[in-house]
């Protein structure tokens, strides 16, 4: 018997006990129930009230003050969580030029001493430097996480980051979709041209 049954026993005035034949399970004393969980304060907590804090604060000179209150949380891996989603939104939507380096230097000593978001904002701005044609290294390309070289080979990336990529990104994702781009950009624009 299911609980929808022995609910609907127990509204008709019944003992589900008797209807299955057999006993219930008898009920915890009320000193060995779990503890129930504290009610959240109005409002958004946690994870999503750090996200939410972090958009209120973005493109203010507050930011930072928002980010590095968010890094101070007790949990260290939910606070990190937070303001990586923060920074991948936040640098998605600017522009490879001095306002993305001028977010990214006022960002960076809110995130020194946090070593995966510390390691976001400098992927980051690698990915922002070779979108602009800035100047980057194919070392510090390879050293990058399998997340940087990904969004690497997915983004307008120079010609010879994607052969960079191609030949020695970690995994065969980002290898594939250095090779595909490199691919597309071999062919002719002219689908009837030879």
């Amino acid at each position: 018997m299911g609980i929808r049954e022995e609910q609907t026993i127990r509204e008709q005035g019944g003992d589900p006990a008797d209807q299955a034949g057999r006993p219930l399970a008898a009920p915890l004393p009320a000193s060995a129930a779990p503890p129930v969980p504290p009610r959240p304060a109005p409002g958004r907590s946690g994870y999503a009230g750090h996200l939410d804090r972090l958009a209120a604060a973005a493109g203010t000179p507050a930011e930072a003050d928002a980010v590095a209150a968010v890094l101070s949380d007790p949990d260290p891996v939910m606070a990190d969580s937070a303001v990586v989603t923060h920074l991948d939104r936040r640098a998605v939507r600017l522009p490879a030029d001095a306002a993305f380096s001028g977010w990214a230097g006022a960002l960076r000593p809110a995130v020194a001493g946090r070593p995966f978001p510390a390691r976001r904002l400098r992927e980051w701005t690698l990915l922002k430097a070779m979108q602009a044609g800035g100047p980057w290294s194919a070392d510090e390309l390879v050293a990058a996480s399998d997340w940087c070289q990904h969004a690497a080979a997915l983004s307008p990336a120079p010609y010879e980051a994607l052969v960079v990529l191609a030949a020695r990104a970690r995994t065969g994702r980002a290898r594939n979709a250095a090779a595909q781009r490199l691919r597309r950009l071999a062919l002719p624009k002219d689908p009837c041209a030879r």
